[in-house]
């Protein structure tokens, strides 16, 4: 078949290898959409830990089913899929009580298994087990399905602050994933979304949301308008959806008293170690939340906001390419022209 094979940093060459093989208790699909992934370009770029070449990466995956397992039930030749990357364990302290996302064990289809930027992909039985594997809805296409898995994070970090209609909310990134945050406080009710980015392309892209507010933050003094914005008070949420130490030590400053503070979009290697006013989350009475990844019910969360239209898919995906175009994939990602780029083999 034909497969995208990373062979190390800068490194990603369209070749022929091996089909795999469907696995006894598992499935083989024809894959026929992935999305590229922020993750994927930092692996292209930096390497991953548990991605050792040479390797298929490519983990936002909808297909069709070409073989079963003769131990599988609940799938059959000819269904469409969506599979969501993590793997958990089951056994552990958090899978026991559901915290899925918490799992002490996970692991991640495109990095313990072969992934998606190729024609076919094994679907192993330990992803079959709890729930990350879900039939596509009629009326919904292979692409956009393929970009539910990021905004099942976005829905996991905004049970954990619980958004709700009362709140003011403030997105720090204008990318693909402040863009879901977005629609997703829209879908909880959220009173005012503000949005802000240091990118004017991507506030061009974010308009297509319709937030409230949009801030450039090159150009304005953004907590000064952020606070102008909500009669001086400061949002009752503020998402840190970016992956930029600066934004983490101002989200505390613009955020009003006993604001909930989420930090969603994880620092680069070296960078994580920043310097907080920690007396601003003590005298605001602030809460400071980590949110990360997500458990199967967000993934099932996410696929019915898409096909009820709570996410409007279709205006996510800016750019689709054939798999031998990875290449102007990267480029528009790199450049910040994309919100999701999908490959199709």
């Amino acid at each position: 078949m034909k497969a995208l094979v990373y062979k190390g940093v800068k490194n990603l060459v369209l070749e022929e290898v091996e089909t795999p093989i469907c696995p006894a208790g598992g499935i083989l699909l024809r894959v026929k959409a992935c999305g590229f992934c922020g993750s994927d370009l930092r692996t292209y770029y930096s390497g991953h830990t548990n991605v050792n070449s040479p390797w298929i990466i490519g983990h936002e995956v909808a297909g069709e089913v070409v073989e079963v397992g003769k131990y599988v039930d609940g799938y059959k030749k000819g269904n469409r899929l969506v599979v969501a990357p993590p793997v958990y364990c089951g056994i552990c302290y958090f899978c026991k009580k559901k915290l899925y996302y918490l799992c002490e064990n996970i692991k991640e289809l495109a990095q313990h298994w072969p992934g998606g930027f190729a024609d076919f992909m094994a679907v192993p039985p330990e992803a079959l087990r709890l729930g990350n594997v879900n039939i596509i809805p009629e009326g919904l296409s292979f692409e956009e399905a393929s970009i539910s898995e990021p905004p099942s994070s976005c829905i996991n970090a905004q049970e954990i602050a619980q958004i709700d209609k009362k709140n003011t909310v403030a997105i720090m990134g204008a990318g693909p994933i402040g863009c879901f945050h977005l629609q997703i406080a829209r879908a909880r009710g959220a009173s005012k979304i503000i949005i802000m980015d240091i990118l004017k392309k991507r506030l061009e892209l974010a308009e297509r949301f319709s937030p409230d507010v949009i801030i450039n933050n090159k150009k304005e003094n953004y907590i000064k308008k952020v606070l102008q914005a909500t009669d001086n008070l400061g949002p009752d949420v503020v998402i840190v959806a970016c992956p930029s130490p600066e934004a983490q030590v101002d989200s505390l400053k613009m955020a009003r008293k006993g604001a909930r503070v989420v930090f969603f979009g994880g620092l680069p290697h070296g960078k994580s170690k920043v310097l907080l006013d920690t007396n601003l989350i003590h005298y605001k009475a602030l809460q400071v939340l980590g949110a990360t990844t997500f458990s199967p019910e967000h993934n099932k969360m996410a696929l019915n906001f898409i096909f009820g239209g709570k996410i409007e898919a279709k205006k996510y995906i800016t750019h689709i390419f054939p798999l031998e175009n990875f290449e102007q994939a990267i480029k528009v990602i790199e450049k910040g022209e994309a919100l999701k780029v999908v490959l199709k083999p």
